[in-house]
Protein backbone atom coordinates (compact mmCIF):
# COMPACT_ATOMS: atom_id res chain seq x y z
CA UNK A 1 0.00 0.00 0.00
CA UNK A 2 1.50 3.43 -0.68
CA UNK A 3 0.42 6.62 0.84
CA UNK A 4 0.72 9.64 -0.56
CA UNK A 5 0.98 13.04 1.56
CA UNK A 6 0.20 16.91 1.30
CA UNK A 7 -2.34 15.97 -1.42
CA UNK A 8 -4.36 19.69 -1.79
CA UNK A 9 -8.00 19.89 -3.34
CA UNK A 10 -10.39 22.90 -3.36
CA UNK A 11 -13.19 22.40 -0.52
CA UNK A 12 -15.91 22.06 -2.83
CA UNK A 13 -14.08 18.83 -4.96
CA UNK A 14 -15.32 15.77 -5.78
CA UNK A 15 -14.56 11.83 -4.65
CA UNK A 16 -13.02 10.87 -7.70
CA UNK A 17 -10.57 13.88 -7.79
CA UNK A 18 -9.05 11.90 -5.04
CA UNK A 19 -8.91 9.25 -7.70
CA UNK A 20 -6.92 11.15 -10.19
CA UNK A 21 -4.76 13.19 -7.43
CA UNK A 22 -3.28 9.71 -6.53
CA UNK A 23 -3.13 8.66 -9.59
CA UNK A 24 -1.35 11.41 -10.81
CA UNK A 25 1.52 11.07 -7.66
CA UNK A 26 1.64 7.95 -8.71
CA UNK A 27 2.34 8.31 -12.04
CA UNK A 28 -0.54 5.22 -12.87
CA UNK A 29 -3.61 5.41 -14.38
CA UNK A 30 -6.57 5.83 -12.79
CA UNK A 31 -7.73 2.69 -13.74
CA UNK A 32 -4.62 0.47 -12.53
CA UNK A 33 -5.83 2.08 -8.36
CA UNK A 34 -7.49 -0.60 -7.05
CA UNK A 35 -8.84 1.59 -3.81
CA UNK A 36 -7.91 4.91 -2.40
CA UNK A 37 -8.82 5.69 1.30
CA UNK A 38 -8.26 8.72 3.42
CA UNK A 39 -5.46 8.77 6.21
CA UNK A 40 -5.25 12.29 7.11
CA UNK A 41 -7.84 15.49 6.52
CA UNK A 42 -7.14 18.77 7.29
CA UNK A 43 -7.95 22.34 7.14
CA UNK A 44 -5.24 24.46 5.29
CA UNK A 45 -6.91 27.78 5.89
CA UNK A 46 -3.91 30.08 5.91
CA UNK A 47 -5.28 32.02 2.39
CA UNK A 48 -9.07 33.10 2.95
CA UNK A 49 -9.55 33.29 -0.66
CA UNK A 50 -8.24 30.28 -1.34
CA UNK A 51 -9.39 27.64 1.30
CA UNK A 52 -8.09 23.83 1.22
CA UNK A 53 -8.54 20.67 2.32
CA UNK A 54 -4.84 18.60 2.65
CA UNK A 55 -4.92 14.74 2.34
CA UNK A 56 -2.68 11.72 2.70
CA UNK A 57 -3.75 9.01 0.73
CA UNK A 58 -3.29 5.66 0.93
CA UNK A 59 -3.87 4.06 -2.30
CA UNK A 60 -4.03 -0.34 -2.89
CA UNK A 61 -3.04 -0.78 -6.58
CA UNK A 62 -3.33 -3.61 -9.05
CA UNK A 63 0.66 -3.90 -9.86
CA UNK A 64 3.53 -2.54 -8.37
CA UNK A 65 5.07 1.18 -8.67
CA UNK A 66 8.58 2.54 -8.50
CA UNK A 67 8.51 5.35 -6.21
CA UNK A 68 11.18 8.34 -6.75
CA UNK A 69 13.91 8.54 -4.06
CA UNK A 70 13.06 12.20 -4.84
CA UNK A 71 9.54 11.96 -4.22
CA UNK A 72 9.21 12.64 -0.48
CA UNK A 73 5.30 12.71 -0.40
CA UNK A 74 4.76 8.97 -1.61
CA UNK A 75 6.07 6.19 0.46
CA UNK A 76 5.11 2.59 1.07
CA UNK A 77 3.26 1.41 4.27
CA UNK A 78 1.93 -1.59 5.49
CA UNK A 79 -1.07 -2.07 6.70
CA UNK A 80 -1.80 -1.94 10.45
CA UNK A 81 -3.37 -4.48 12.80
CA UNK A 82 -3.75 -4.35 16.49
CA UNK A 83 -3.26 -7.60 17.73
CA UNK A 84 -1.06 -7.99 21.11
CA UNK A 85 -0.60 -11.75 22.16
CA UNK A 86 -1.05 -13.42 25.71
CA UNK A 87 2.55 -14.53 27.25
CA UNK A 88 2.07 -14.54 30.80
CA UNK A 89 3.06 -17.43 32.72
CA UNK A 90 1.34 -16.46 36.37
CA UNK A 91 -1.92 -17.76 37.33
CA UNK A 92 -4.85 -15.37 38.26
CA UNK A 93 -6.67 -16.89 41.59
CA UNK A 94 -9.01 -14.34 40.99
CA UNK A 95 -10.66 -11.76 38.16
CA UNK A 96 -8.73 -8.51 37.61
CA UNK A 97 -10.49 -5.74 39.25
CA UNK A 98 -10.52 -1.89 37.07
CA UNK A 99 -11.53 0.78 39.23
CA UNK A 100 -13.24 3.62 36.60
CA UNK A 101 -15.36 3.49 33.09
CA UNK A 102 -13.98 6.57 31.92
CA UNK A 103 -11.87 6.20 28.93
CA UNK A 104 -8.51 4.73 30.35
CA UNK A 105 -10.79 1.91 32.12
CA UNK A 106 -12.97 1.03 29.80
CA UNK A 107 -10.43 0.10 26.89
CA UNK A 108 -8.09 -1.33 29.50
CA UNK A 109 -11.24 -3.98 30.40
CA UNK A 110 -12.37 -4.16 26.65
CA UNK A 111 -8.89 -5.82 25.80
CA UNK A 112 -8.96 -7.60 29.08
CA UNK A 113 -12.23 -9.13 28.23
CA UNK A 114 -11.33 -9.65 24.25
CA UNK A 115 -7.89 -12.46 25.59
CA UNK A 116 -10.29 -14.18 28.17
CA UNK A 117 -9.41 -12.37 31.36
CA UNK A 118 -13.02 -11.67 32.42
CA UNK A 119 -12.76 -8.20 34.44
CA UNK A 120 -14.81 -6.37 37.06
CA UNK A 121 -15.33 -2.89 36.56
CA UNK A 122 -16.29 -1.10 39.32
CA UNK A 123 -17.98 2.59 38.44
CA UNK A 124 -19.26 4.52 42.09
CA UNK A 125 -21.37 6.99 39.71
CA UNK A 126 -24.09 5.99 37.25
CA UNK A 127 -24.61 4.12 33.64
CA UNK A 128 -24.83 6.80 31.44
CA UNK A 129 -28.30 6.55 31.15
CA UNK A 130 -29.14 7.32 34.32
CA UNK A 131 -25.98 10.15 34.72
CA UNK A 132 -27.47 12.30 31.69
CA UNK A 133 -30.57 12.90 33.83
CA UNK A 134 -28.69 13.67 37.54
CA UNK A 135 -26.50 16.07 35.19
CA UNK A 136 -29.67 17.65 33.74
CA UNK A 137 -31.40 18.20 37.32
CA UNK A 138 -28.24 19.40 38.65
CA UNK A 139 -28.36 22.17 35.44
CA UNK A 140 -31.76 22.50 35.88
CA UNK A 141 -32.45 23.19 39.49
CA UNK A 142 -28.74 23.37 41.10
CA UNK A 143 -29.43 20.09 43.25
CA UNK A 144 -26.04 18.25 42.98
CA UNK A 145 -25.87 14.75 42.78
CA UNK A 146 -22.45 14.19 44.43
CA UNK A 147 -22.02 10.19 42.96
CA UNK A 148 -23.25 11.12 39.63
CA UNK A 149 -22.67 14.24 37.79
CA UNK A 150 -20.19 15.35 34.89
CA UNK A 151 -17.35 13.93 36.70
CA UNK A 152 -18.63 10.99 38.20
CA UNK A 153 -20.22 8.11 36.29
CA UNK A 154 -20.36 5.57 33.16
CA UNK A 155 -17.79 6.82 30.65
CA UNK A 156 -15.70 9.92 33.14
CA UNK A 157 -15.88 13.27 32.37
CA UNK A 158 -15.37 12.47 28.58
CA UNK A 159 -18.66 11.87 28.56
CA UNK A 160 -20.27 15.31 28.86
CA UNK A 161 -17.62 17.73 26.60
CA UNK A 162 -16.98 18.08 23.09
CA UNK A 163 -15.32 14.38 22.52
CA UNK A 164 -12.30 15.21 21.34
CA UNK A 165 -9.90 12.76 20.06
CA UNK A 166 -6.86 14.43 18.79
CA UNK A 167 -3.42 13.83 21.06
CA UNK A 168 -0.33 15.07 21.45
CA UNK A 169 1.42 11.87 22.66
CA UNK A 170 3.28 10.10 19.71
CA UNK A 171 1.83 6.36 19.67
CA UNK A 172 4.53 4.69 17.27
CA UNK A 173 2.56 1.11 18.52
CA UNK A 174 -0.72 2.46 17.03
CA UNK A 175 -2.72 1.81 19.71
CA UNK A 176 -4.88 4.87 19.25
CA UNK A 177 -5.87 3.42 15.83
CA UNK A 178 -7.26 0.40 17.92
CA UNK A 179 -9.16 3.05 19.77
CA UNK A 180 -10.85 5.07 16.93
CA UNK A 181 -11.51 1.83 15.35
CA UNK A 182 -13.60 0.30 18.60
CA UNK A 183 -15.61 4.08 18.31
CA UNK A 184 -16.75 3.37 15.01
CA UNK A 185 -18.05 0.19 15.99
CA UNK A 186 -19.49 1.37 18.67
CA UNK A 187 -21.41 3.99 16.54
CA UNK A 188 -18.79 7.28 16.16
CA UNK A 189 -18.23 9.08 12.95
CA UNK A 190 -16.25 6.89 10.26
CA UNK A 191 -14.45 10.68 10.02
CA UNK A 192 -12.78 9.85 13.44
CA UNK A 193 -10.31 7.92 11.70
CA UNK A 194 -8.69 10.13 9.48
CA UNK A 195 -9.46 14.40 10.36
CA UNK A 196 -7.08 16.21 11.32
CA UNK A 197 -9.20 16.74 15.01
CA UNK A 198 -11.79 14.23 15.37
CA UNK A 199 -14.30 14.65 17.58
CA UNK A 200 -17.70 12.82 18.63
CA UNK A 201 -19.55 15.15 20.58
CA UNK A 202 -20.95 14.60 23.71
CA UNK A 203 -25.06 13.41 22.23
CA UNK A 204 -22.89 10.48 19.87
CA UNK A 205 -20.41 9.73 22.62
CA UNK A 206 -22.78 9.13 24.77
CA UNK A 207 -23.90 5.63 22.72
CA UNK A 208 -20.97 4.71 22.12
CA UNK A 209 -19.94 4.10 25.59
CA UNK A 210 -22.81 1.85 25.99
CA UNK A 211 -21.89 -0.10 23.19
CA UNK A 212 -18.64 -0.66 24.27
CA UNK A 213 -20.05 -1.62 27.69
CA UNK A 214 -22.29 -3.80 26.24
CA UNK A 215 -19.28 -5.72 23.94
CA UNK A 216 -17.60 -6.21 27.13
CA UNK A 217 -20.09 -7.52 28.98
CA UNK A 218 -20.80 -9.95 25.69
CA UNK A 219 -16.69 -10.71 26.47
CA UNK A 220 -17.34 -12.03 29.55
CA UNK A 221 -17.00 -8.91 31.95
CA UNK A 222 -19.38 -7.53 34.58
CA UNK A 223 -20.14 -3.61 35.23
CA UNK A 224 -20.58 -2.72 38.82
CA UNK A 225 -22.50 0.76 39.12
CA UNK A 226 -23.04 2.50 42.04
CA UNK A 227 -20.09 1.08 44.05
CA UNK A 228 -17.22 3.03 45.41
CA UNK A 229 -13.43 1.50 46.27
CA UNK A 230 -13.32 2.39 49.92
CA UNK A 231 -10.18 0.54 51.18
CA UNK A 232 -7.47 -1.93 49.77
CA UNK A 233 -6.23 -4.63 51.58
CA UNK A 234 -2.28 -5.65 51.25
CA UNK A 235 -0.16 -8.33 52.49
CA UNK A 236 3.65 -9.57 51.43
CA UNK A 237 3.40 -6.15 49.82
CA UNK A 238 0.73 -7.32 47.25
CA UNK A 239 -2.83 -6.52 46.81
CA UNK A 240 -5.15 -9.16 47.95
CA UNK A 241 -8.33 -8.12 47.88
CA UNK A 242 -10.41 -4.61 47.79
CA UNK A 243 -13.48 -3.37 49.70
CA UNK A 244 -16.55 -1.33 48.49
CA UNK A 245 -19.11 0.32 50.27
CA UNK A 246 -21.00 -3.14 49.68
CA UNK A 247 -18.50 -5.97 49.26
CA UNK A 248 -15.17 -7.78 49.99
CA UNK A 249 -13.30 -8.76 46.23
CA UNK A 250 -10.75 -10.80 46.12
CA UNK A 251 -8.11 -9.75 43.53
CA UNK A 252 -4.84 -10.21 42.45
CA UNK A 253 -5.00 -7.47 39.60
CA UNK A 254 -6.41 -4.18 40.84
CA UNK A 255 -6.39 -1.50 37.61
CA UNK A 256 -6.77 2.05 39.53
CA UNK A 257 -8.26 4.42 36.61
CA UNK A 258 -9.79 6.66 38.93
CA UNK A 259 -10.98 9.83 37.86
CA UNK A 260 -8.96 13.11 38.79
CA UNK A 261 -11.77 14.27 40.69
CA UNK A 262 -11.77 11.05 43.09
CA UNK A 263 -10.16 13.05 45.88
CA UNK A 264 -11.76 10.44 48.57
CA UNK A 265 -9.54 8.06 46.64
CA UNK A 266 -6.74 9.65 46.53
CA UNK A 267 -6.94 10.41 50.47
CA UNK A 268 -7.23 6.58 51.03
CA UNK A 269 -4.03 5.85 48.92
CA UNK A 270 -2.46 8.01 49.95
CA UNK A 271 -1.18 5.78 53.27
CA UNK A 272 -1.12 2.56 50.86
CA UNK A 273 0.84 4.08 47.74
CA UNK A 274 3.43 6.75 46.87
CA UNK A 275 1.99 9.47 45.22
CA UNK A 276 3.40 12.81 44.17
CA UNK A 277 2.24 16.20 43.52
CA UNK A 278 1.98 17.25 40.05
CA UNK A 279 1.59 20.65 37.75
CA UNK A 280 -1.91 21.60 36.23
CA UNK A 281 -3.77 24.28 35.42
CA UNK A 282 -6.43 26.36 36.62
CA UNK A 283 -8.32 29.64 34.50
CA UNK A 284 -11.72 30.72 33.60
CA UNK A 285 -13.92 29.85 30.66
CA UNK A 286 -14.17 32.55 27.69
CA UNK A 287 -17.02 32.64 25.20
CA UNK A 288 -17.51 34.37 21.58
CA UNK A 289 -19.84 34.23 19.41
CA UNK A 290 -19.33 30.99 16.92
CA UNK A 291 -19.67 33.48 13.87
CA UNK A 292 -17.05 35.73 14.82
CA UNK A 293 -14.78 32.59 15.05
CA UNK A 294 -15.89 31.77 11.69
CA UNK A 295 -15.52 34.75 10.42
CA UNK A 296 -12.03 34.90 11.96
CA UNK A 297 -10.61 32.38 10.75
CA UNK A 298 -12.08 31.43 7.27
CA UNK A 299 -13.18 34.83 6.17
CA UNK A 300 -15.51 35.14 3.21
CA UNK A 301 -15.85 31.17 3.29
CA UNK A 302 -17.21 31.71 6.82
CA UNK A 303 -20.27 29.53 7.15
CA UNK A 304 -19.62 27.12 4.54
CA UNK A 305 -20.81 23.48 5.47
CA UNK A 306 -18.15 21.77 4.09
CA UNK A 307 -15.84 23.73 6.60
CA UNK A 308 -17.83 23.77 9.60
CA UNK A 309 -17.04 25.43 12.68
CA UNK A 310 -13.91 26.86 13.49
CA UNK A 311 -11.72 26.32 16.30
CA UNK A 312 -8.46 27.59 17.90
CA UNK A 313 -6.17 27.18 20.09
CA UNK A 314 -3.36 29.42 21.24
CA UNK A 315 -0.28 29.85 23.74
CA UNK A 316 1.35 33.24 25.41
CA UNK A 317 4.58 33.46 27.55
CA UNK A 318 3.00 36.69 30.34
CA UNK A 319 5.58 38.65 31.96
CA UNK A 320 5.37 37.01 35.02
CA UNK A 321 6.75 33.97 33.66
CA UNK A 322 4.23 32.30 33.52
CA UNK A 323 2.20 30.02 30.41
CA UNK A 324 -1.09 30.92 29.29
CA UNK A 325 -3.25 29.12 26.78
CA UNK A 326 -6.54 27.70 25.76
CA UNK A 327 -7.74 24.61 25.84
CA UNK A 328 -10.44 22.42 25.17
CA UNK A 329 -11.93 24.82 23.04
CA UNK A 330 -15.84 23.77 22.06
CA UNK A 331 -17.31 25.13 18.75
CA UNK A 332 -20.54 26.01 19.43
CA UNK A 333 -20.99 24.90 22.54
CA UNK A 334 -22.14 25.65 26.02
CA UNK A 335 -19.99 26.47 29.52
CA UNK A 336 -20.84 23.65 31.73
CA UNK A 337 -21.67 23.89 35.00
CA UNK A 338 -18.96 20.31 36.56
CA UNK A 339 -19.17 20.10 40.04
CA UNK A 340 -18.87 17.39 42.09
CA UNK A 341 -18.67 18.11 45.34
CA UNK A 342 -20.41 20.11 47.71
CA UNK A 343 -20.01 23.94 47.74
CA UNK A 344 -17.66 24.14 45.03
CA UNK A 345 -18.28 25.87 41.52
CA UNK A 346 -16.30 24.18 37.94
CA UNK A 347 -16.78 25.00 35.04
CA UNK A 348 -16.18 22.90 31.91
CA UNK A 349 -16.98 22.90 28.40
CA UNK A 350 -19.23 20.79 26.27
CA UNK A 351 -20.48 20.37 22.77
CA UNK A 352 -22.84 18.42 20.49
CA UNK A 353 -21.54 16.32 17.32
CA UNK A 354 -22.86 19.20 15.36
CA UNK A 355 -21.34 22.12 17.09
CA UNK A 356 -24.10 24.40 16.25
CA UNK A 357 -24.94 26.45 19.29
CA UNK A 358 -24.74 30.39 19.17
CA UNK A 359 -21.41 30.20 21.55
CA UNK A 360 -18.09 29.46 21.05
CA UNK A 361 -15.93 29.07 24.87
CA UNK A 362 -12.56 27.51 25.76
CA UNK A 363 -10.73 27.36 28.89
CA UNK A 364 -8.21 29.92 29.37
CA UNK A 365 -5.87 28.67 31.58
CA UNK A 366 -2.40 29.44 33.21
CA UNK A 367 -0.47 26.66 34.39
CA UNK A 368 0.69 25.70 38.26
CA UNK A 369 3.42 23.71 39.77
CA UNK A 370 3.50 21.82 42.99
CA UNK A 371 5.73 25.17 44.33
CA UNK A 372 2.10 27.15 43.86
CA UNK A 373 0.60 25.18 46.81
CA UNK A 374 3.65 23.49 48.71
CA UNK A 375 3.09 20.43 46.69
CA UNK A 376 6.91 19.16 47.03
CA UNK A 377 6.09 17.54 50.90
CA UNK A 378 2.07 17.01 50.51
CA UNK A 379 0.84 14.36 48.07
CA UNK A 380 -2.36 16.17 47.97
CA UNK A 381 -1.99 19.69 48.36
CA UNK A 382 -3.10 20.83 44.75
CA UNK A 383 -6.01 18.98 45.74
CA UNK A 384 -6.62 20.87 48.53
CA UNK A 385 -5.38 24.21 46.48
CA UNK A 386 -8.21 23.32 43.62
CA UNK A 387 -10.73 23.15 46.48
CA UNK A 388 -10.08 26.23 48.10
CA UNK A 389 -10.78 28.46 44.77
CA UNK A 390 -13.69 26.29 43.95
CA UNK A 391 -15.07 27.37 47.07
CA UNK A 392 -14.45 30.84 46.30
CA UNK A 393 -16.10 30.76 43.22
CA UNK A 394 -19.06 29.08 44.75
CA UNK A 395 -19.36 32.08 47.34
CA UNK A 396 -18.90 34.96 44.57
CA UNK A 397 -21.28 33.28 42.30
CA UNK A 398 -24.13 33.38 45.30
CA UNK A 399 -24.98 29.78 45.88
CA UNK A 400 -27.29 27.08 44.60
CA UNK A 401 -24.03 26.56 42.16
CA UNK A 402 -24.42 29.68 40.28
CA UNK A 403 -21.24 30.63 38.59
CA UNK A 404 -19.41 34.48 38.78
CA UNK A 405 -19.57 36.18 35.79
CA UNK A 406 -17.29 39.02 34.37
CA UNK A 407 -16.88 41.05 30.51
CA UNK A 408 -13.48 40.78 30.06
CA UNK A 409 -13.17 44.85 30.23
CA UNK A 410 -14.07 44.56 33.17
CA UNK A 411 -12.26 41.98 33.96
CA UNK A 412 -9.14 43.89 33.14
CA UNK A 413 -10.22 46.82 35.81
CA UNK A 414 -11.28 44.13 38.41
CA UNK A 415 -14.91 45.75 38.52
CA UNK A 416 -17.76 43.58 38.94
CA UNK A 417 -19.71 44.11 35.57
CA UNK A 418 -23.58 45.52 35.61
CA UNK A 419 -25.08 44.61 32.37
CA UNK A 420 -24.08 42.21 29.41
CA UNK A 421 -23.17 42.92 26.03
CA UNK A 422 -24.27 41.30 22.73
CA UNK A 423 -22.96 38.06 24.60
CA UNK A 424 -24.68 35.75 26.82
CA UNK A 425 -23.47 33.03 28.83
CA UNK A 426 -24.24 29.45 28.61
CA UNK A 427 -23.69 28.15 32.02
CA UNK A 428 -26.46 26.51 33.62
CA UNK A 429 -27.79 26.87 36.52
CA UNK A 430 -27.66 30.25 36.47
CA UNK A 431 -24.95 33.28 36.56
CA UNK A 432 -23.94 36.33 38.97
CA UNK A 433 -21.58 39.46 38.20
CA UNK A 434 -18.71 39.52 40.47
CA UNK A 435 -15.17 40.34 40.27
CA UNK A 436 -13.25 36.97 38.88
CA UNK A 437 -10.15 38.12 40.89
CA UNK A 438 -11.70 37.51 43.85
CA UNK A 439 -12.18 33.62 42.63
CA UNK A 440 -8.36 32.89 41.53
CA UNK A 441 -4.69 33.93 42.64
CA UNK A 442 -3.50 37.56 41.61
CA UNK A 443 -0.57 36.25 38.88
CA UNK A 444 -3.58 33.92 37.50
CA UNK A 445 -5.76 36.52 36.63
CA UNK A 446 -2.83 38.76 35.53
CA UNK A 447 -1.83 36.19 33.13
CA UNK A 448 -5.21 35.49 31.61
CA UNK A 449 -5.48 39.58 31.08
CA UNK A 450 -2.55 39.93 29.67
CA UNK A 451 -2.67 36.50 27.40
CA UNK A 452 -6.14 37.03 25.97
CA UNK A 453 -5.08 40.66 25.02
CA UNK A 454 -2.03 39.29 23.03
CA UNK A 455 -4.98 36.38 21.59
CA UNK A 456 -7.23 39.33 20.43
CA UNK A 457 -3.77 40.12 17.59
CA UNK A 458 -3.93 36.25 16.27
CA UNK A 459 -7.88 36.01 15.94
CA UNK A 460 -9.59 39.37 15.45
CA UNK A 461 -12.13 40.40 18.50
CA UNK A 462 -10.94 37.83 20.53
CA UNK A 463 -10.25 40.46 23.04
CA UNK A 464 -13.64 42.16 22.20
CA UNK A 465 -14.65 44.13 25.33
CA UNK A 466 -18.37 42.10 25.63
CA UNK A 467 -16.59 38.68 26.15
CA UNK A 468 -17.73 36.54 28.65
CA UNK A 469 -15.73 34.75 31.59
CA UNK A 470 -16.79 32.57 33.69
CA UNK A 471 -15.37 30.95 36.66
CA UNK A 472 -13.60 28.78 37.74
CA UNK A 473 -11.85 26.23 35.68
CA UNK A 474 -9.44 23.72 37.99
CA UNK A 475 -10.01 20.62 36.43
CA UNK A 476 -7.85 20.51 33.60
CA UNK A 477 -5.86 17.81 34.92
CA UNK A 478 -4.77 15.39 37.90
CA UNK A 479 -3.16 17.35 40.57
CA UNK A 480 -1.99 13.76 41.60
CA UNK A 481 0.20 11.19 40.46
CA UNK A 482 0.43 7.45 41.66
CA UNK A 483 3.75 6.48 40.98
CA UNK A 484 4.44 3.12 38.86
CA UNK A 485 7.50 1.31 38.26
CA UNK A 486 8.65 -0.28 34.74
CA UNK A 487 6.03 -2.94 34.81
CA UNK A 488 3.35 -0.14 35.23
CA UNK A 489 3.10 -1.23 38.93
CA UNK A 490 2.44 1.29 41.84
CA UNK A 491 4.63 0.51 45.21
CA UNK A 492 2.40 -2.42 45.82
CA UNK A 493 2.60 -5.73 43.70
CA UNK A 494 -0.46 -5.80 41.43
CA UNK A 495 -2.00 -2.22 41.43
CA UNK A 496 -1.76 -1.09 38.45
CA UNK A 497 -2.21 3.24 38.63
CA UNK A 498 -3.71 3.99 35.06
CA UNK A 499 -4.98 6.91 33.11
CA UNK A 500 -5.88 10.81 33.80
CA UNK A 501 -6.95 10.53 36.88
CA UNK A 502 -3.82 8.71 38.36
CA UNK A 503 -1.29 11.15 36.10
CA UNK A 504 -0.75 9.20 32.91
CA UNK A 505 -3.20 11.16 30.34
CA UNK A 506 -4.82 14.39 29.42
CA UNK A 507 -7.62 13.15 27.20
CA UNK A 508 -9.91 10.98 26.11
CA UNK A 509 -7.26 9.33 23.78
CA UNK A 510 -4.37 9.56 25.49
CA UNK A 511 -6.16 7.64 28.60
CA UNK A 512 -7.84 4.96 26.32
CA UNK A 513 -4.07 4.52 25.00
CA UNK A 514 -3.07 4.15 28.62
CA UNK A 515 -5.56 1.73 29.55
CA UNK A 516 -4.31 -0.12 26.13
CA UNK A 517 -0.76 -0.33 27.67
CA UNK A 518 -1.69 -1.17 31.19
CA UNK A 519 -3.74 -4.35 30.18
CA UNK A 520 -0.90 -5.81 27.49
CA UNK A 521 1.17 -5.07 30.63
CA UNK A 522 -1.48 -7.74 32.63
CA UNK A 523 -1.28 -10.27 29.63
CA UNK A 524 2.24 -10.21 29.58
CA UNK A 525 2.34 -11.20 33.35
CA UNK A 526 -0.74 -13.54 33.98
CA UNK A 527 -2.72 -15.96 32.61
CA UNK A 528 -6.17 -15.30 31.73
CA UNK A 529 -8.71 -16.51 34.04
CA UNK A 530 -10.09 -19.33 34.60
CA UNK A 531 -12.94 -20.55 37.25
CA UNK A 532 -11.12 -23.21 39.70
CA UNK A 533 -12.69 -26.48 39.56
Amino acid sequence: MYRIQQVKLPIDHKEDDLWIKAAEALRIKKEDIKDVSIFRKSIDARKKDEILFIYALDVETYKNVKISKRNTNVSLVEPFIYDVEVTGEKELNNRPVVVGSGPAGLFCALLLAEKGYRPIILERGRMVEDRVKDVEKFWKDGILNVRSNIQFGEGGAGTFSDGKLNTLIKDRSKRGKKVLEEMIEAGAPAEIAYVNKPHIGTDLLRNVIVNIRKKIISLGGTFRFEECLTDIMIKDDAVYCIITENDIIETDVLVLAIGHSARDTFEMLNSKLKLEAKPFAIGLRIEHPQKMINEAQYGEMAGNPLLGPADYKFVHKSKNGRSVYTFCMCPGGVVTASSSEEGGVITNGMSFYDRDLENANSAIVVQISPEDFGGLEAPLAGVEFQRYWERKAYEAGGGNYRAPVQLFKDFKEKKISASFGEIYPTYRPGCTFANLWDCLPDYVCESIAEGITAFGKLLANFDRPDAILTGVETRTSSPVRITRNSEMQASIKGIYPCGEGSGYAGGIMSAAIDGLKVAEQILKTYKPFKEQE
